[in-house]
């Protein structure tokens, strides 16, 4: 997911996101484990998002809080 993407959703649909994205990155790494993913850059790319998503939300959080 691409950052400007990212920033145009809301807050709660960022929380939304973040929840859904995590359940997926669990489901690949649980698969990983057991047996080799097709893409292992799928890997990288779910936590990757997971790291955006959670930056932007706390980038908002801090902006409240001014």
């Amino acid at each position: 997911m691409k950052q400007a993407v990212i920033k145009e959703l809301s807050t709660t649909e960022l929380r939304e996101k973040l929840i859904e994205e995590k359940g997926k990155y669990f489901k690949l790494r649980t698969n990983h484990s057991i047996s080799p993913v097709e893409n292992p850059m799928r890997i990288r790319d779910a936590r990757r998002t997971i790291a955006r998503i959670h930056t932007e939300l706390v980038k908002r959080i801090k902006q409240e809080t001014k």
